[in-house]
């Protein structure tokens, strides 16, 4: 009896264990660390006030979410406040719009009061991202593996079903590293173990080399790729040719209407001269 006590007491030990590990497996990790800056109360309070007046209608009072027009706002930590109110895509014109690129809504001085009140929920801080810890070859073979089929190789943005992925030649670094940890509307998001901090670095500096590049070719119009600026070269050469034939064919008429009018006007003068001859 008491050997079976003891095999039944250490089957259970094993079995809390396994799922206490599974438990822990399981757990998300924070995107980023959770920001341990100190927020001054006066801030929150701040924050709470222009909250209310704002973003309430759609996020509830105490920012729990309503149901049908804004998601839960607790816990997503100063990292999604920051990004989407830096950004201009909060406030929403319609809970059913897609969050696009903007103007801020908010003053700087207004938009720290908000974020500190949504970080006052606890969650992740605003990453520090360092392009120039990164590698820009590292870089580029991230961005063309996981970031080029919706926002193309050069940045500039294009079509995916049901969104619009936007251009990315305003993101700035911080902006970049927020964006990759929350994944908006229809991005996928990564955490630290797709995309380690460094790597998020490497690809904020292969972003910024492709915001402002050296058009060495001449005429950059706009990065838009190969096949459609071979369309413009060739509309452009077709339009020069037309003008050129156009000049041409004017230069030719003149040239053969004017002996034509001085023929004419001679002719007229030798028809009068023999009239006179005549009658004299």
């Amino acid at each position: 009896m008491t050997v079976a006590a003891v095999v039944c007491g250490a089957l259970a030990l094993t079995d809390f264990a396994a799922r206490w590990d599974a438990g822990a497996a399981r757990a998300p990790s924070p995107a980023v660390p959770v920001s341990s800056v100190p927020v001054s109360s006066s801030l929150v309070t701040q924050g709470h006030a222009l909250f209310e007046s704002s973003c309430a209608s759609c996020h509830g009072m105490s920012a729990q979410g309503v149901r049908g027009r804004g998601p839960s706002l607790r816990g997503v930590g100063a990292l999604a406040a920051d990004f989407y109110l830096q950004t201009g895509r909060m406030p929403l014109p319609s809970p059913k719009a897609q969050p696009l690129r903007s103007s801020p809504a908010f003053p700087q001085s207004k938009i720290k009061a908000l974020v500190a009140y949504v970080a006052s929920f606890g969650g992740p801080g605003i990453p520090t991202v360092t392009p120039r810890r990164g590698s820009l070859a590292e870089g580029q073979r991230l961005f063309g593996l996981d970031c080029a089929g919706c926002h193309t190789i050069q940045g500039q943005g294009g079509i995916v079903t049901g969104a619009i992925a936007p251009s990315l030649n305003e993101a700035t670094p911080t902006q970049i590293g927020e964006a990759v940890r929350i994944g908006p509307y229809v991005m996928p998001r990564f955490g630290e173990g797709e995309l380690s901090q460094v790597q998020v670095s490497s690809l904020a500096r292969y972003i910024q080399s492709i915001q402002h590049p050296d058009n060495l070719g001449g005429w950059g119009i706009g990065r838009i790729g190969p096949i459609p600026e071979g369309m413009v070269a060739w509309l452009l050469a077709a339009a020069a040719l037309l003008l050129i034939a156009r000049l041409l064919g004017e230069r030719t008429r003149d040239e053969h209407e004017g002996p034509r009018g001085a023929g004419g006007a001679g002719g007229a003068g030798g028809a009068g001269g023999a009239g006179g001859a005549g009658s004299a």
